[in-house]
């Protein structure tokens, strides 16, 4: 259990979460299989969404109840779209999972909307240095 919540806490590369928990490669990749595997063949006991919308206020009630942040004024996040290579610079547009993209930061308020958008950072660059470089 603890290298499959290592490896989803952060997702790299397997042979170094390996390397620092003191297995190797293949252990890591098979035990987050034989971990996530089994999460999802009990997802639809353990999941379940609001079909009602009495059952919809009440899971926000609960979810606001559990989650309390009374300084917040909204939330942020960033997400990565895919693109095409670029010609020019085209190595720093590739993330850690080996694929081009830019790297999104979206920030919205507590009305869920959308107060900024930057989709300007190649998709290398962490999602902090994003955060710490924005005017949000």
């Amino acid at each position: 259990m603890k290298i499959c919540l290592r490896y989803l806490g952060d997702p790299g590369y397997q042979q170094g979460i390996g390397q620092e928990l003191g297995v190797n490669q293949a252990t890591v990749s098979g035990t987050v299989d034989r971990v996530v595997n089994s999460i999802v063949a009990q997802s639809n006991e353990w999941i379940k969404f609001p079909t009602t919308n009495h059952e919809l206020m009440e899971a926000k009630r609960i979810w606001q109840s559990m989650y309390k942040f009374p300084t917040a004024t909204g939330v942020i996040d960033c997400t990565h779209t895919g693109i095409l290579k670029p010609n020019r610079h085209g190595d720093e547009y590739i993330n850690r999972q080996g694929k081009p993209t830019l790297n999104a930061q979206a920030t919205c308020d507590t009305r869920e909307m959308f107060t900024s958008v930057d989709l300007s950072w190649p998709g290398s660059v962490h999602d902090s240095r994003i955060w710490r470089n924005s005017h949000t």
